[in-house]
């Protein structure tokens, strides 16, 4: 029994309460707040899912990482929700040549194309936009993910379907005067810690204003609030 134990905990399909929850290479995300958060960055491969609506900063959460990636290997967007800006990735020190956008019509191409990217072993991010996975999907783009030593990205819509995924991390995302508020709703290994607030002023400067204070009744935008992105134009 204790070798089936402990060859099961090789696999790392069994864990302890009183293990370490730095199991496992983590890489930085860019943003010192949430690395700390994550025990040091996100997984160095696997599957991430991030749930959130569109323009409000889900991009700008990755973009640190991806500027520190090698630069030999390609990011690969597939059905981004919108055309890819190439001077927003210039200005955050990504090479265009090293983006790769694909768009199948079928949310099975785009699930093949997920899978034959990450194994690979040209690529260090797949980042793809679509419908909810299903458990033996997100499976083979795990497995996909470490043979090719690739992260997966997997930006889904807000929903309800609670349906539990055997992905690296999960996080929920939603806007927030100062950034984004992010929750983690799973772990791989660990515990999730619940919600914080991710403050990108120091990331994005020119998304932020001087707040007058008018009075303690009434207070006007202060201090270094970010703008939400994109700003919708009213009228």
């Amino acid at each position: 029994m204790h070798k089936l134990i402990k060859n099961l905990q090789d696999r790392q399909l069994i864990w302890k309460g009183l293990q370490s929850t730095t199991q496992g290479s983590t890489t930085s995300s860019g943003y010192p707040q949430l690395d700390k958060q994550l025990n040091g960055g996100f997984p160095a491969h696997g599957v991430i899912e991030i749930e959130s609506k569109q323009g409000i900063g889900e991009l700008r959460l990755l973009t640190p990482y991806l500027s520190q990636q090698n630069p030999q290997k390609l990011a690969i967007f597939i059905n981004p929700p919108g055309k890819i800006c190439a001077e927003f990735f210039n200005n955050q020190g990504i090479h265009l040549e090293n983006i790769l956008v694909i768009q199948p019509q079928r949310d099975l191409d785009a699930l093949w194309a997920a899978e034959q990217c990450l194994k690979s072993g040209a690529c260090h991010s797949v980042l793809l936009w679509g419908a909810d996975l299903e458990i033996h999907q997100t499976k083979r783009l795990q497995a996909a993910s470490e043979t090719g030593k690739c992260l997966q990205f997997h930006f889904k819509a807000t929903s309800h379907n609670q349906l539990s995924l055997p992905v690296s991390l999960s996080m929920r995302l939603s806007a927030h005067a100062q950034g984004l508020k992010v929750e983690v709703t799973k772990r791989k290994g660990s515990w999730s810690y619940g919600n914080f607030v991710l403050d990108m002023s120091q990331n994005w400067p020119l998304l932020t204003q001087k707040v007058i204070h008018e009075d303690n009744s009434h207070r006007a935008l202060s201090d270094n609030t970010v703008l939400a992105f994109p700003i919708a134009k009213q009228g």
